[in-house]
C-alpha cells in the first residue's frame, strides 16, 4: 500500500511540475502561430483518442459491439446537423436497443 502512496505523490509532483513549466518557459511571451494552431488541436486529437479506445478497445484488442453502434448512430446524427443531446440520446437508445436484442 505504501508503494502506491509513494506513485501518487510523484505523479502529482510530476503533474504540478508538467503544468508549471509552461508558463515558466514562455514567460509572457507570445507563442508562435504554428505553436496555437498545434495546441488548439490538442484536445480534440485527444478526446477522439479516449473514445476510439474505449468503443473499440478490449483486453488489448479491437472489438465492435453495441457501444460502437452507438457511436455510430450519433455521428450519423451530428453528421445530420443534429444537435448534441439527440445525439446522446439516440446513441443511448441504440446502445440499449442493441444490448436487448442481443
Amino acid at each position: 500500500m505504501k508503494t502506491v502512496w509513494i506513485s501518487i505523490v510523484a505523479v502529482s509532483v510530476a503533474n504540478a511540475v508538467i503544468k508549471a513549466a509552461g508558463p515558466v518557459l514562455v514567460g509572457g511571451r507570445e507563442l508562435p502561430a504554428r505553436a496555437r494552431g498545434v495546441i488548439g488541436l490538442l484536445a480534440p486529437a485527444l478526446l477522439t483518442a479516449l473514445v476510439v479506445s474505449e468503443v473499440f478497445g478490449e483486453d488489448g484488442r479491437v472489438t465492435v459491439d453495441a457501444s460502437a453502434l452507438g457511436v455510430l448512430a450519433a455521428a450519423a446524427v451530428l453528421a445530420l446537423r443534429g444537435p448534441i443531446v439527440l445525439a446522446v440520446a439516440v446513441a443511448a437508445a441504440v446502445t440499449a436497443l442493441t444490448r436487448a436484442l442481443a
